[in-house]
Protein backbone atom coordinates (compact mmCIF):
# COMPACT_ATOMS: atom_id res chain seq x y z
CA UNK A 1 0.00 0.00 0.00
CA UNK A 2 1.10 3.43 -0.69
CA UNK A 3 2.05 6.22 2.12
CA UNK A 4 0.00 9.44 0.76
CA UNK A 5 1.32 12.78 2.36
CA UNK A 6 -1.94 13.41 3.73
CA UNK A 7 -5.20 11.45 5.27
CA UNK A 8 -8.44 12.60 5.81
CA UNK A 9 -9.58 11.32 9.26
CA UNK A 10 -12.98 10.34 8.24
CA UNK A 11 -11.93 7.21 6.34
CA UNK A 12 -15.03 5.27 6.31
CA UNK A 13 -15.01 1.51 7.43
CA UNK A 14 -15.08 -0.76 4.27
CA UNK A 15 -17.53 -2.93 4.04
CA UNK A 16 -19.75 -1.60 6.96
CA UNK A 17 -23.30 -0.38 7.00
CA UNK A 18 -22.59 2.81 7.95
CA UNK A 19 -20.36 4.35 5.07
CA UNK A 20 -20.78 7.89 3.70
CA UNK A 21 -21.25 8.42 0.20
CA UNK A 22 -20.62 12.16 -0.33
CA UNK A 23 -16.73 12.03 1.12
CA UNK A 24 -14.79 14.77 2.21
CA UNK A 25 -13.16 17.72 0.03
CA UNK A 26 -10.14 15.76 -1.91
CA UNK A 27 -6.60 16.93 -0.76
CA UNK A 28 -3.96 18.23 -3.25
CA UNK A 29 -1.74 15.12 -2.74
CA UNK A 30 1.24 15.57 -5.41
CA UNK A 31 2.69 19.19 -6.45
CA UNK A 32 5.10 17.82 -8.87
CA UNK A 33 5.92 14.39 -11.17
CA UNK A 34 9.06 13.74 -8.44
CA UNK A 35 6.31 13.56 -5.86
CA UNK A 36 3.87 11.43 -8.17
CA UNK A 37 6.60 9.19 -8.61
CA UNK A 38 7.45 8.52 -5.33
CA UNK A 39 3.81 7.80 -4.18
CA UNK A 40 3.48 5.33 -6.87
CA UNK A 41 7.08 3.71 -6.55
CA UNK A 42 5.27 2.74 -3.29
CA UNK A 43 2.98 0.49 -4.65
CA UNK A 44 3.71 -3.46 -4.15
CA UNK A 45 3.53 -5.27 -7.10
CA UNK A 46 1.01 -7.68 -8.16
CA UNK A 47 0.88 -11.72 -7.94
CA UNK A 48 -0.68 -11.98 -11.15
CA UNK A 49 -0.29 -16.13 -10.50
CA UNK A 50 -2.22 -15.38 -7.21
CA UNK A 51 -5.02 -12.87 -8.59
CA UNK A 52 -5.87 -14.99 -11.57
CA UNK A 53 -6.43 -18.36 -8.89
CA UNK A 54 -8.81 -16.11 -6.29
CA UNK A 55 -10.90 -15.11 -9.40
CA UNK A 56 -11.01 -18.31 -10.26
CA UNK A 57 -12.03 -19.59 -6.89
CA UNK A 58 -14.13 -16.89 -6.46
CA UNK A 59 -16.00 -17.63 -9.49
CA UNK A 60 -16.98 -21.07 -8.09
CA UNK A 61 -19.36 -19.45 -5.76
CA UNK A 62 -23.15 -20.73 -5.47
CA UNK A 63 -25.60 -18.61 -4.62
CA UNK A 64 -28.69 -19.30 -3.16
CA UNK A 65 -32.15 -18.11 -5.34
CA UNK A 66 -33.33 -15.15 -3.00
CA UNK A 67 -29.41 -13.89 -3.38
CA UNK A 68 -29.46 -14.55 -7.19
CA UNK A 69 -32.51 -13.16 -7.52
CA UNK A 70 -31.72 -9.66 -5.22
CA UNK A 71 -28.10 -9.57 -7.44
CA UNK A 72 -30.08 -9.76 -11.01
CA UNK A 73 -31.91 -6.98 -9.73
CA UNK A 74 -28.91 -5.07 -8.39
CA UNK A 75 -27.13 -5.72 -11.32
CA UNK A 76 -29.76 -3.96 -13.81
CA UNK A 77 -29.62 -1.17 -11.82
CA UNK A 78 -25.78 -0.81 -12.17
CA UNK A 79 -25.77 -0.93 -15.95
CA UNK A 80 -24.58 2.12 -17.97
CA UNK A 81 -26.88 1.36 -21.15
CA UNK A 82 -24.30 2.34 -23.75
CA UNK A 83 -24.63 3.26 -27.85
CA UNK A 84 -21.26 4.15 -29.12
CA UNK A 85 -21.31 3.32 -32.59
CA UNK A 86 -20.88 5.77 -35.54
CA UNK A 87 -24.09 4.62 -36.98
CA UNK A 88 -25.99 6.48 -33.58
CA UNK A 89 -29.23 7.76 -34.40
CA UNK A 90 -31.80 10.07 -33.05
CA UNK A 91 -34.01 7.57 -33.03
CA UNK A 92 -31.64 4.86 -31.58
CA UNK A 93 -31.18 7.16 -28.77
CA UNK A 94 -34.60 7.45 -27.66
CA UNK A 95 -35.17 3.63 -27.75
CA UNK A 96 -32.00 3.30 -25.40
CA UNK A 97 -33.20 6.15 -23.05
CA UNK A 98 -36.52 4.39 -23.10
CA UNK A 99 -35.21 1.06 -22.48
CA UNK A 100 -33.14 2.64 -19.57
CA UNK A 101 -36.57 3.54 -17.81
CA UNK A 102 -38.19 0.88 -18.60
CA UNK A 103 -36.06 -2.20 -19.39
CA UNK A 104 -39.14 -4.40 -19.27
CA UNK A 105 -42.21 -2.90 -19.86
CA UNK A 106 -44.24 -5.78 -18.98
CA UNK A 107 -43.18 -6.11 -15.41
CA UNK A 108 -42.65 -2.36 -13.88
CA UNK A 109 -40.74 -4.07 -10.69
CA UNK A 110 -37.92 -4.27 -12.86
CA UNK A 111 -35.43 -1.41 -11.51
CA UNK A 112 -34.32 1.34 -13.83
CA UNK A 113 -30.64 1.47 -14.98
CA UNK A 114 -28.02 3.67 -13.82
CA UNK A 115 -27.11 5.66 -17.33
CA UNK A 116 -27.18 5.65 -20.83
CA UNK A 117 -24.08 6.53 -22.56
CA UNK A 118 -23.47 8.24 -26.17
CA UNK A 119 -21.26 10.98 -27.51
CA UNK A 120 -21.16 13.98 -26.89
CA UNK A 121 -23.56 15.22 -29.83
CA UNK A 122 -26.24 13.14 -28.47
CA UNK A 123 -26.11 14.37 -24.65
CA UNK A 124 -29.08 16.90 -25.36
CA UNK A 125 -30.73 14.79 -26.48
CA UNK A 126 -30.84 12.14 -24.44
CA UNK A 127 -31.14 14.60 -21.56
CA UNK A 128 -34.40 16.51 -22.99
CA UNK A 129 -36.11 13.07 -23.29
CA UNK A 130 -35.21 11.90 -19.56
CA UNK A 131 -36.03 15.05 -18.11
CA UNK A 132 -35.71 14.80 -14.31
CA UNK A 133 -35.71 11.20 -14.28
CA UNK A 134 -33.35 9.02 -12.23
CA UNK A 135 -31.27 7.93 -14.99
CA UNK A 136 -28.13 9.92 -15.43
CA UNK A 137 -26.95 11.16 -19.41
CA UNK A 138 -23.04 9.65 -19.09
CA UNK A 139 -21.00 10.63 -22.40
CA UNK A 140 -17.94 9.67 -23.38
CA UNK A 141 -15.23 12.55 -24.40
CA UNK A 142 -11.62 13.60 -24.51
CA UNK A 143 -11.32 11.88 -28.30
CA UNK A 144 -12.64 8.58 -27.18
CA UNK A 145 -11.39 6.13 -27.79
CA UNK A 146 -7.63 6.61 -28.86
CA UNK A 147 -7.46 10.02 -26.48
CA UNK A 148 -5.24 11.29 -29.55
CA UNK A 149 -6.07 15.01 -29.50
CA UNK A 150 -4.41 17.97 -27.86
CA UNK A 151 -5.42 19.11 -24.38
CA UNK A 152 -7.37 21.95 -25.46
CA UNK A 153 -9.58 19.78 -27.98
CA UNK A 154 -10.30 17.27 -25.16
CA UNK A 155 -11.55 20.10 -22.58
CA UNK A 156 -13.99 21.14 -25.52
CA UNK A 157 -14.99 17.84 -25.98
CA UNK A 158 -16.06 17.96 -22.04
CA UNK A 159 -17.38 21.24 -21.59
CA UNK A 160 -19.63 20.90 -24.92
CA UNK A 161 -20.67 17.84 -22.89
CA UNK A 162 -21.80 19.21 -19.54
CA UNK A 163 -23.56 22.18 -21.25
CA UNK A 164 -25.57 19.84 -23.07
CA UNK A 165 -26.79 18.09 -19.88
CA UNK A 166 -24.18 15.48 -19.02
CA UNK A 167 -24.33 14.32 -15.18
CA UNK A 168 -21.35 12.38 -15.80
CA UNK A 169 -18.38 11.99 -18.31
CA UNK A 170 -16.13 8.99 -18.73
CA UNK A 171 -12.90 10.28 -20.02
CA UNK A 172 -9.63 8.32 -21.77
CA UNK A 173 -6.29 8.74 -20.41
CA UNK A 174 -3.23 9.28 -22.59
CA UNK A 175 -1.87 5.60 -22.54
CA UNK A 176 1.10 6.07 -24.82
CA UNK A 177 2.00 8.70 -21.94
CA UNK A 178 1.29 6.46 -19.41
CA UNK A 179 3.28 4.12 -20.78
CA UNK A 180 6.61 5.89 -21.68
CA UNK A 181 6.41 6.77 -18.43
CA UNK A 182 5.15 10.47 -18.64
CA UNK A 183 3.03 10.21 -15.39
CA UNK A 184 3.16 14.32 -14.48
CA UNK A 185 1.12 14.73 -18.10
CA UNK A 186 -1.77 12.13 -17.19
CA UNK A 187 -1.98 13.15 -14.30
CA UNK A 188 -2.58 17.12 -15.05
CA UNK A 189 -4.52 16.19 -18.10
CA UNK A 190 -7.28 14.18 -15.34
CA UNK A 191 -6.78 17.20 -13.18
CA UNK A 192 -7.77 19.74 -15.94
CA UNK A 193 -10.33 17.41 -17.01
CA UNK A 194 -12.12 17.00 -13.75
CA UNK A 195 -11.48 20.68 -13.52
CA UNK A 196 -13.67 21.24 -16.15
CA UNK A 197 -16.65 18.88 -15.55
CA UNK A 198 -17.48 21.21 -12.95
CA UNK A 199 -20.26 19.09 -11.22
CA UNK A 200 -20.63 16.28 -13.26
CA UNK A 201 -18.69 12.65 -12.39
CA UNK A 202 -15.62 11.66 -13.83
CA UNK A 203 -14.59 7.99 -14.39
CA UNK A 204 -11.58 8.10 -16.32
CA UNK A 205 -10.91 4.89 -18.19
CA UNK A 206 -7.70 3.34 -18.19
CA UNK A 207 -7.74 1.22 -21.27
CA UNK A 208 -6.64 -1.62 -19.23
CA UNK A 209 -5.81 -3.95 -21.96
CA UNK A 210 -3.30 -1.87 -23.96
CA UNK A 211 -1.62 -1.40 -20.29
CA UNK A 212 0.02 -5.02 -20.50
CA UNK A 213 0.50 -5.77 -16.89
CA UNK A 214 -1.53 -5.92 -13.78
CA UNK A 215 1.22 -3.77 -12.35
CA UNK A 216 0.53 -1.17 -14.47
CA UNK A 217 -3.25 -1.23 -13.93
CA UNK A 218 -2.58 -0.38 -10.15
CA UNK A 219 -0.33 2.38 -10.54
CA UNK A 220 -2.83 4.18 -13.55
CA UNK A 221 -5.74 3.17 -10.99
CA UNK A 222 -4.15 5.62 -8.16
CA UNK A 223 -2.36 7.92 -10.58
CA UNK A 224 -6.57 8.67 -11.79
CA UNK A 225 -7.73 8.50 -7.73
CA UNK A 226 -4.89 10.52 -6.88
CA UNK A 227 -5.70 13.45 -10.06
CA UNK A 228 -8.99 13.51 -9.04
CA UNK A 229 -11.47 10.30 -10.63
CA UNK A 230 -14.90 9.53 -9.48
CA UNK A 231 -14.69 5.92 -10.83
CA UNK A 232 -11.78 4.13 -12.67
CA UNK A 233 -13.29 2.35 -15.28
CA UNK A 234 -11.66 -0.78 -17.40
CA UNK A 235 -12.50 0.16 -21.09
CA UNK A 236 -13.52 1.55 -23.64
CA UNK A 237 -14.68 -1.56 -25.38
CA UNK A 238 -13.23 -0.61 -28.52
CA UNK A 239 -9.73 -2.77 -27.97
CA UNK A 240 -9.83 -6.93 -28.40
CA UNK A 241 -9.22 -7.15 -24.33
CA UNK A 242 -11.44 -5.37 -22.23
CA UNK A 243 -12.29 -6.29 -18.77
CA UNK A 244 -11.31 -9.10 -17.40
CA UNK A 245 -11.68 -10.62 -13.35
CA UNK A 246 -8.34 -10.09 -12.56
CA UNK A 247 -7.97 -6.43 -14.33
CA UNK A 248 -11.26 -5.86 -12.19
CA UNK A 249 -9.62 -7.44 -9.05
CA UNK A 250 -6.68 -5.00 -9.15
CA UNK A 251 -8.70 -1.68 -9.68
CA UNK A 252 -11.30 -3.32 -6.73
CA UNK A 253 -8.38 -3.58 -4.32
CA UNK A 254 -7.17 -0.20 -5.64
CA UNK A 255 -10.16 1.62 -4.90
CA UNK A 256 -10.38 -0.17 -1.20
CA UNK A 257 -6.96 0.75 -0.26
CA UNK A 258 -7.45 4.20 -1.62
CA UNK A 259 -10.07 4.87 0.70
CA UNK A 260 -8.86 3.17 3.82
CA UNK A 261 -5.87 5.80 3.04
CA UNK A 262 -6.97 8.99 2.10
CA UNK A 263 -11.03 8.46 3.34
CA UNK A 264 -12.09 9.33 -0.34
CA UNK A 265 -14.26 6.72 -1.84
CA UNK A 266 -14.17 5.86 -5.68
CA UNK A 267 -16.30 3.87 -7.59
CA UNK A 268 -15.48 1.34 -10.36
CA UNK A 269 -16.93 0.97 -13.72
CA UNK A 270 -16.19 -2.65 -15.58
CA UNK A 271 -17.01 -2.19 -19.41
CA UNK A 272 -16.47 -3.95 -22.54
CA UNK A 273 -17.26 -7.85 -23.10
CA UNK A 274 -19.41 -8.63 -20.13
CA UNK A 275 -22.70 -9.79 -21.32
CA UNK A 276 -24.18 -12.73 -19.41
CA UNK A 277 -25.92 -12.40 -16.39
CA UNK A 278 -23.60 -15.34 -15.19
CA UNK A 279 -20.80 -13.32 -16.01
CA UNK A 280 -22.52 -10.19 -13.99
CA UNK A 281 -22.99 -11.98 -10.53
CA UNK A 282 -19.76 -13.04 -10.57
CA UNK A 283 -18.05 -9.98 -11.07
CA UNK A 284 -20.84 -8.29 -7.88
CA UNK A 285 -18.87 -11.50 -6.24
CA UNK A 286 -16.03 -9.99 -6.21
CA UNK A 287 -17.03 -6.55 -5.65
CA UNK A 288 -18.40 -8.20 -2.45
CA UNK A 289 -15.36 -9.96 -1.32
CA UNK A 290 -12.38 -7.65 -2.61
CA UNK A 291 -13.94 -4.32 -1.56
CA UNK A 292 -16.94 -4.95 0.19
CA UNK A 293 -20.59 -4.72 0.47
CA UNK A 294 -20.28 -0.79 0.55
CA UNK A 295 -19.21 -0.68 -2.66
CA UNK A 296 -22.50 -2.96 -4.40
CA UNK A 297 -24.53 0.40 -5.36
CA UNK A 298 -24.73 1.54 -8.46
CA UNK A 299 -22.84 4.87 -6.86
CA UNK A 300 -19.65 2.91 -6.45
CA UNK A 301 -19.96 0.09 -9.40
CA UNK A 302 -21.25 -0.02 -12.88
CA UNK A 303 -21.77 -2.38 -15.78
CA UNK A 304 -20.63 -0.28 -18.93
CA UNK A 305 -22.91 -2.48 -21.48
CA UNK A 306 -25.35 -2.94 -24.39
CA UNK A 307 -26.01 -6.51 -24.71
CA UNK A 308 -26.01 -7.59 -21.00
CA UNK A 309 -29.64 -6.04 -19.71
CA UNK A 310 -31.57 -8.16 -22.32
CA UNK A 311 -29.58 -11.83 -20.34
CA UNK A 312 -30.40 -10.10 -17.01
CA UNK A 313 -34.04 -9.30 -18.06
CA UNK A 314 -34.58 -13.47 -19.32
CA UNK A 315 -32.71 -14.56 -16.68
CA UNK A 316 -34.94 -12.28 -14.30
CA UNK A 317 -38.18 -13.81 -15.56
CA UNK A 318 -36.38 -17.09 -15.49
CA UNK A 319 -36.21 -16.88 -11.90
CA UNK A 320 -39.59 -15.57 -11.63
CA UNK A 321 -41.75 -18.29 -13.79
CA UNK A 322 -39.25 -20.91 -13.95
CA UNK A 323 -38.76 -21.03 -17.56
CA UNK A 324 -37.21 -18.90 -20.21
CA UNK A 325 -39.44 -16.21 -22.40
CA UNK A 326 -38.64 -15.85 -25.72
CA UNK A 327 -35.78 -13.53 -26.30
CA UNK A 328 -37.48 -11.12 -28.33
CA UNK A 329 -39.61 -10.16 -25.42
CA UNK A 330 -37.01 -7.62 -25.24
CA UNK A 331 -35.81 -4.96 -27.24
CA UNK A 332 -32.64 -5.22 -28.90
CA UNK A 333 -31.24 -2.08 -28.03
Amino acid sequence: MVSLPLRSQHAPEIGGADITFAPPARPSLLGSEAELRVALGGLSGVDAVGANARVAALGTRSLKQGTKRALLDLAISMIDLTTLEGMDTPGKVRSLCTKALRPDPSDPSVPHVAAVCVYPDLVEMARNFLGDAPVAVASVATAFPSGRASLNVKLADVREAVAAGANEIDMVIDRGAFLTGKLGLVYDEIVAVKEACGSAHLKVILETGELVTLDNVRRASWLSMLAGADFIKTSTGKVPVAATPPVVLVMLEAVRDFAEETGVVVGVKAAGGIRSAKDALKYLVLVNETAGSAWLTPDLYRFGASSLLNDLLMQRAKQRDGHYVRSDRFSGD
